[in-house]
């Protein structure tokens, strides 16, 4: 026997032992959380949210989080009193005065003068009011339309536009600008990703927004459809054009807020597993579904509780409010609080019908190796993401026990599950900003996203039901996890290790064949053993009674049989 399948067999051995005194936990969840977990309730919260145009502070988002606040209340969670240590369920409102001005649109349209079918209109077209548009004056404004290319924005004369209506292509944000620096009534602006397909799906419009935010003289800005943008275009291409619109719009003060329900850990309550979703944005996708997947994860875990089904070791955090900001602020306001704040999980996009849509499930992964070298099955997606330094490296266990819960559970029902290397952009980041592990979970790339097709009939209650139970068996295992827990977790993960490493093998062993040094092709297999290893090295922070010599043990060799198998597949790249 290699010294390699010694340490291997002595890793695995003494992780089976422990494992088999309490084999059933996780799978015990499972059974749990698929009877338990009601679908419906969830994409009936999705259903309620979705139908509000949601920005902090304004009147959908304010409903929406208290359409939360009652599903967590008939749930069982009682509002806070002195705080979160008043009983095992608990929830508080967040209330802050916001600096900025809310808004939130209300009707508009664009027709051609001379023609009776409105180009655009509000109520099919929801996202053709760019955010903090105003309102124009009542009965709406005629004027000559005026197209404007990027290439003559700066050097066109401002009397070709003073009192008119600028169009072009590109975002409604510049253009607008540049309407009200020569004294145009507003703007209008037509710019739609590839990926979203505008060609086929004509009408859709992606949100956008324009930045002053000055209530008193806001002028309007119209964003615009493919078939809208055509329109207008054809139009000018026989002569002048006089377009009549209108817009009503609310731009005020307002206090922007945020829900916290915690289910209070009975050993370590001080330590936390943190699930966030926001609220903003006008889609059901995004992320309405995140809310409302989070909310039936919360009133499923209350049910769990008090019924003496599920005891939390350790709590767990379920947080709704402004993306980013909001958990922002909840790791930074409270120090002591953030040092307990062990896993964070974000929730965004999370119920898509992937027939409709075409955005696959994703879990978007820490830092690691496959953000520096994207290749084989590994890919980015439409969103982007930059290319990492080794020394971005986030090393950590968090990745693989979270897609090895999904892929338990996809082995029920066929769920297609998949990851991307990290790409930042939604409530994962201020965890990892806070050296704290996070992880997301959503879909992508979806062609109605942030689209005002992104509505409830693009939302799969499965989806929802499937992202729900396992993220919620993720944090049942971390927040109870024993001895016996840990060691099972410890062998899992020294498999994910090995699986990679043989993976990262073959696409180095074409690679050197097609002429790319070997000594290349070995730095990255040395890159992934030092990152399985270093996250191997983590999981002594799982047992919630803390480190003992066995589960030592089980992670020393786990380590050394990773960085041995490293060496042998080394060997071969020649």
């Amino acid at each position: 026997m290699t010294k390699y399948f010694l340490l291997a067999a002595m890793a695995l051995s003494t992780s089976a032992s422990l494992a088999q005194k309490n084999a059933n936990v996780i799978d015990s969840y499972y059974r749990l959380l698929r009877k338990e977990f009601n679908q419906d309730n969830a994409y009936k919260t999705t259903g309620f949210v979705e139908q509000r145009w949601r920005v902090p502070g304004n009147t959908g988002f304010t409903e929406s989080i208290y359409e939360v606040e009652k599903v967590l209340q008939k749930g069982g969670f009682k509002k806070e009193v002195k705080g979160e240590a008043d009983g095992p369920l608990t929830y508080r409102v967040e209330s802050r005065e916001m600096k900025r001005l809310t808004w939130e649109p209300i009707d508009a349209t664009v027709t051609i003068e001379g023609e009776q079918q409105p180009v655009l209109k509000f109520a099919t077209n929801r996202n053709m009011l760019a955010m903090y548009s105003g309102s124009t004056p009542a009965g709406g404004v005629t004027a000559e339309l005026v197209y404007v290319t990027r290439a003559t924005m700066n050097t066109i004369d401002p009397k070709t536009v003073a009192g008119k209506i600028v169009f072009g292509e590109g975002s409604v944000g510049s253009y607008y600008q540049f309407a009200v620096k020569n004294g145009a009534l507003g703007a209008m602006g037509y710019s739609m990703p590839a990926y979203t397909k505008p060609e086929t799906h004509v009408n859709s419009i992606q949100f956008s927004s324009i930045s002053n935010q000055d209530s008193t003289s806001q002028k309007f800005g119209i964003v615009l459809s493919y078939q809208a943008k055509e329109r207008l275009k054809a139009a000018l291409a026989k002569g002048v054009v006089k377009v009549h619109v209108e817009t009503k719009a609310r731009i005020y003060k307002a206090a922007e807020l945020t829900i916290v329900a915690n289910a209070r850990g009975s050993l370590k309550p001080y330590e936390r597993f943190v699930f966030s979703a926001h609220v903003q944005e006008p889609g059901a996708n995004d992320n309405a579904t995140g809310v409302g997947t989070l909310a039936e994860m919360a009133r499923v875990t209350a049910t769990l509780i008090k019924q003496k089904k599920f005891d939390p070791k350790r709590t767990i955090t379920f947080l709704w409010g402004d993306e980013i900001q909001s958990t922002a602020r909840y790791i930074k306001e409270d120090t002591t609080r953030a040092k307990g704040i062990k896993w964070g999980m974000s929730l965004d996009m999370v119920g898509e019908d992937i027939a409709k849509t075409g955005g696959t499930f994703l879990i978007e992964k820490m830092p690691d190796p496959s953000a520096i070298w994207t290749r084989g099955e590994e890919k980015h997606t439409e969103w982007g993401g930059s290319v990492l330094k080794e020394s971005d490296m986030f090393p950590h266990y968090f990745n693989d026990l979270l897609l090895n819960r999904c892929l338990q559970q996809a082995k029920s029902n066929g769920w297609i599950v998949k990851t991307n290397p990290f790409e930042g952009g939604s409530d994962h980041t201020p965890f990892l900003q806070a050296k704290i592990p996070g992880l997301l979970m959503w879909h992508f790339t979806d062609v109605y996203y942030h689209t005002d097709a992104d509505r409830l009939d693009m939302v799969s209650p499965e989806e929802m039901k499937n992202v729900g139970i396992s993220g919620l068996a993720t944090a049942y295992t971390l927040a109870s996890a024993n001895e016996a827990t840990t060691a099972t977790l410890i062998a899992e993960l020294q498999k994910s290790a090995t699986d990679r490493l043989q993976v990262e093998y073959q696409i180095g062993l074409k690679a050197v064949t097609s002429g790319t040094p070997a000594d290349e092709e070995k730095h990255k297999l040395d890159v992934w053993a030092k990152w399985y290893t270093d996250a191997i090295g983590k999981m002594k922070d799982i047992n919630v009674t803390g480190e003992t010599k066995p589960l030592g043990n089980s992670i020393t060799n786990a380590q050394s049989a990773v960085a041995e198998l490293s060496e042998k597949l080394k060997a071969g790249l020649k």
